[in-house]
């Protein structure tokens, strides 16, 4: 397991994406004891360099035993604790693609090193302090953001502006714990407590922490998206409404139809939160086998959507075909989309399903988009993307911590207020330093270890 793996062993892996033929360069790390003896006993540095610290090195990587040359390569040493896992770290930059990096790869293996396991070296800078819990997580939410908002997000909780806040309010609940446990040991030393300022502290430090839980939507948003699906009936414009709002040709349009065959996928980006839209095939009755089969995977698109886009043609108005598949899809948070507005008169209102959200388009004039995304934020709670003017984002592991400490402050309040023995004060007060230290760290639980860092690439 990631947590207890030894941290004497110097580790290995490639730290790039490599694909045949794509990539100028690929990077080999190295992190331990042993780096820069293995880098030595690989790297034939030309002329007179010193093996100095964050210097960069030129030179040939050979095979030992046969002293073929495998490469020519950059040398990055980085001496401990000037490293990112505050080990001494050796970076081989190679020549792209699969062949020589992972045959460099194997030589440093053979040379010495241990393949690294999934996250490992971040774990190390972990364990060695450089990084808390918080800063890990937001390294592999850097790695896999989907949008610049995204990015911002996790860079935040990188800089440790998540971690700041956290680490206060554990502090206050020592505080807080030391001025019970003091009148425990000390009662005839001590004046008493003053209940109400502790009434007050504990007020304002579950206030606290439900200011950071609210930032919890947005995090979720921000790290999966939001999948939105196109429905309605054979054109009405949805293939239309799709290239218009990704201002491509993502889907084939024509006046035929059913030319949707099956599910389009395209990847947007909505005032900063990733969208995954799935244009769907058109939802009527058909005979045609392979129609049959579009329709039915654009049921189950829209079954799986966080929301819908039911979109109708303004010219036709609201049809007995419109309310059949409206009937299958209203359960889902739904958006009603009028396309074709040029083209059509004013639809009367009362024929309309009672919906929140309706958005009036001319999709071939890319007219309402807008309209659309303001539509789509509100229905999302917009609100909660800004939560509590916080620029950083809580996960869900760091949510479900987070509840069980305002849980533990809550039980604090009940029991001062009950006027119960000090000893009930301690219990939940030490349940709520030990939740808020399960979210940097400072609390650690190897499971949770294991968890995090298995989600990690090899190389990171």
């Amino acid at each position: 397991m990631a947590a207890s793996l030894s941290h004497h062993e110097t580790i290995a892996a490639i730290a790039t994406a490599i694909a045949p033929e794509q990539g100028s360069v690929g990077i080999v790390r190295l992190s331990g004891d042993q780096s820069q003896a293995i880098a030595h006993r690989l790297v034939q540095t030309p002329g007179h360099q010193a093996w100095e610290s964050h210097r960069i090195l030129y030179g040939y990587i050979r095979d030992p035993h046969t002293q073929a040359i495998v490469d020519e390569a950059l040398v990055l040493l980085m001496l401990a604790p000037r490293s990112y896992t505050r080990e001494d770290v050796v970076e081989l930059h190679c020549h792209g693609g699969i062949m020589v990096v992972q045959r460099v790869l194997q030589l440093c293996i053979e040379a010495g090193a241990r393949l690294a396991e999934p996250g490992e070296f971040t774990l190390r800078a972990f364990l060695n302090g450089r990084i808390d819990l918080t800063q890990a997580e937001s390294i592999t939410d850097l790695v896999g953001a989907r949008s610049p908002q995204a990015a911002q997000t996790a860079l935040a909780g990188l800089r440790g502006k998540l971690a700041q806040p956290i680490r206060r309010l554990r502090q206050q609940c020592l505080s807080i714990l030391a001025e019970v446990e003091a009148r425990i040991d000390f009662a005839d030393d001590l004046p008493p407590l003053d209940d109400a300022e502790i009434q007050r502290q504990l007020d304002d430090l579950v206030q606290q922490v439900q200011k950071v839980l609210d930032t919890a939507e947005r995090g979720i948003l921000m790290r999966t998206g939001l999948k939105v699906a196109i429905v309605g009936r054979p054109n009405v414009g949805k293939s239309s409404l799709l290239n218009a709002w990704s201002q491509s040709d993502r889907a084939i349009v024509t006046d035929l139809p059913g030319t949707t065959r099956d599910v389009v996928e395209s990847q947007l980006t909505v005032r900063g939160i990733p969208v995954q839209v799935l244009d769907t095939a058109g939802i009527r009755e058909a005979s045609d086998q392979v129609e049959q089969l579009g329709i039915e995977r654009s049921r189950r698109a829209a079954e799986a959507a966080d929301l819908i886009l039911f979109t109708i043609d303004a010219q036709s108005g609201w049809t007995s075909d419109d309310q059949i598949i409206y009937d299958q899809v209203s359960d889902r948070p739904l958006i009603l989309i009028m396309n074709k507005v040029d083209l059509a008169d004013a639809v009367d209102p009362t024929s309309l399903p009672s919906v929140s959200h309706i958005v009036r388009t001319a999709a071939a004039y890319h007219q309402g988009i807008e309209a659309l995304e303001d539509a789509i934020l509100d229905c999302i709670h917009a609100k909660t993307l800004t939560a509590a003017n916080q620029d950083f984002a809580i996960n869900q592991r760091q949510a479900i911590a987070l509840t069980r400490a305002k849980s533990a402050l809550l039980q604090v309040q009940q029991t001062t207020q009950e006027q119960l023995p000090l000893d009930f004060w301690t219990i939940d007060l030490r349940q709520a330093i030990q939740s808020l230290g399960e979210i940097t760290g400072e609390e650690m639980v190897e499971s949770v270890l294991d968890e995090i860092f298995s989600r990690f690439c090899i190389g990171k």
